[in-house]
């Protein structure tokens, strides 16, 4: 990608994420996000479809920077504690972001994204092995539950929710050793 086509991308993405923390992106246009990006309409369009491929682009990729965040999230079976206690801090680490992006509808977009992102990568880690329902649904379990509880309390500070959120999954893990 040229640099003016960087600058562009780029410039298109600060107007959204100013815009989205003002409003939900059902409020969100593409005239004025492309009046404070300070290009015209036809230029938005030959980055993104529409409001929501940019706001599903920018979700997609905050999620990617939550896996990255996690050394080893293939892992997630054998040694969950490491990968709660990595999954944590990947959260911490992209909090703004997730707050901002995943509010109001879009809220159950990250549960859905993350589940995503984790199958595929265990299934590139491990192409033959096919987890049993048990495995499944504690996998949903925690991460479906660690990310409803994480939203539902985070404005108590990030790091003391998901301390808890690592001792109940600790503890939840425990039970099936």
């Amino acid at each position: 990608m040229d640099l003016r086509t960087h600058k562009t991308r780029r410039s298109i993405i600060n107007a959204f994420l100013q815009l989205r923390s003002k409003k939900p992106v059902e409020k969100i246009s593409v005239k004025e996000l492309s009046a404070l990006a300070e290009i015209n309409k036809a230029t938005f369009y030959l980055h993104f479809h529409d409001i929501y491929d940019l706001s599903e682009t920018l979700e997609r990729d905050v999620v990617r920077s939550c896996m990255n965040g996690i050394q080893h999230p293939e892992d997630v079976f054998r040694d969950t504690r490491r990968f709660i206690k990595e999954m944590s801090d990947s959260l911490a680490a992209n909090e703004q972001l997730i707050k901002l992006l995943f509010e109001g509808s879009r809220s159950s977009n990250f549960v859905t994204l993350f589940s995503e992102e984790l199958t595929a990568v265990i299934r590139t880690a491990y192409p033959d092995y096919v987890p049993d329902m048990e495995q499944n649904m504690m996998m949903t379990y925690l991460i479906c539950g660690g990310y409803y509880t994480y939203m539902r309390f985070c404005d108590q500070g990030i790091r003391p929710v998901m301390q808890l959120i690592e001792k109940l999954s600790d503890s939840i893990v425990k039970l099936y050793e």
